[in-house]
């Protein structure tokens, strides 16, 4: 899939930090829109909140962690200055918009059509912004001579054929992850921040991995910040709109972790050095998610 939007972005002249945050990533996010779809359809609110808070937590921390630790991330000034500060906000939009009884005076904690809506608008004003951004800034690719133009349709098929081999993969881990959980007794909500919020990612890890191994720095990094936007924005959108969920307060506190990770990688990539997610701030990620993932087990 890499190959495949390399070669697109190439064809088309478009950076590849705007196919990372919109093409790849959509393609990435695949999985937790199938598996959030059939859980809220089964009344599992808190497998759905789970997953995607999970899921952004492990694009995040261990994906970013593993790509910079394999090649250090340099990425253009747009990403550092908007898309990440982007991300941040819409989390803590969203933290607001599901604590509906302490920010909004509501009588229960949940997201539902009219924070779907919203959602999905701010979904589409994403969408806009990056490729306004695409048009108007004059963005350079800075693509090696020897990445492979292809055909249209060979394009097409790399790229879909790289979706559909993620999202087969993810779909089976999840569906093995969650017998062996349940056989553990684990909860609902554990499941989701754990078990299938690493299925899920495991497209986006496949996907950063190999770009940074490939030196594509702005496909690894565009891909988990364009990930966690549309998972918090399209996928929760049309979750809320199909079927209101209800949200389950013990999760504000990984939201607080989610919030302070993005803050982390601003930090990291704005003012200690330009741009650039070093490996040690990397391994750092990496230490920060293990203790993590520790603290919530041991929480359950």
């Amino acid at each position: 899939m890499v190959s495949g939007a390399s070669s697109f972005a190439k064809k088309f002249n478009v950076s590849e930090i705007a196919i990372g945050l919109t093409i790849v990533a959509m393609g990435t996010s695949a999985p937790e829109l199938v598996v959030n779809l059939v859980s809220s359809s089964q009344g599992l609110d808190d497998v759905v909140f789970g997953n995607l808070i999970g899921s952004n937590i492990f694009n995040l921390f261990l994906i970013l962690g593993i790509a910079g630790a394999i090649r250090p991330l340099i990425v253009q000034s747009e990403t550092v200055w908007k898309e990440i500060p982007f991300s941040m906000g819409l989390v803590i939009v969203l933290f607001i918009l599901v604590n509906d009884t302490f920010f909004l005076g509501g009588d229960r904690n949940s997201s539902g059509i009219i924070d779907g809506i919203i959602l999905l608008l701010l979904f589409v004003t994403f969408i806009f912004y990056v490729f306004y951004n695409v048009k108007h800034n004059n963005h350079t690719l800075d693509l090696p001579d020897e990445t492979p133009i292809h055909s249209h349709w060979v394009t097409l098929l790399m790229i879909l054929g790289g979706l559909t081999g993620l999202v087969i993969g993810g779909k089976l881990v999840v569906d093995n992850a969650v017998d062996i959980a349940r056989s553990f007794d684990l909860s609902e909500k554990l499941i989701g921040l754990t078990i299938i919020a690493a299925g899920t990612s495991l497209p986006e890890l496949a996907t950063s991995a190999v770009a940074a191994y490939r030196n594509r720095a702005d496909i690894a990094i565009g891909n988990v910040i364009g990930s966690n936007i549309f998972n918090l924005t399209f996928i929760l959108g049309i979750n809320s709109i199909v079927k209101p969920l209800n949200f389950n307060t013990q999760m504000n506190f990984d939201f607080y972790v989610l919030i302070g990770g993005s803050i982390l990688l601003f930090i990291f990539m704005f003012t200690l050095k330009s741009k650039k997610l070093d490996r040690w701030e990397a391994i750092l990620f990496l230490a920060i998610f293990i203790a993590y993932i520790s603290y919530i087990f041991i929480r359950k």
